[in-house]
């Protein structure tokens, strides 16, 4: 059996990645990569959302 604190020893190295992130070649607003841009609805150089 593993014990309590060997076990939380392990899981204390279990961390979240930093989300990265891509200027839109539109806009230039910071966005998520493989996303839509939320600020002018753009993607792969095409307009998928019209944004208001």
């Amino acid at each position: 059996k593993t014990s309590r604190g060997r076990r939380d020893k392990r899981r204390a190295n279990w961390k979240m990645s930093v989300a990265s992130l891509a200027k839109c070649p539109k806009c230039g607003e910071l966005m998520l990569p493989h996303r839509v841009c939320k600020n002018c609805g753009t993607y792969n150089k095409r307009e998928i959302v019209t944004v208001e």
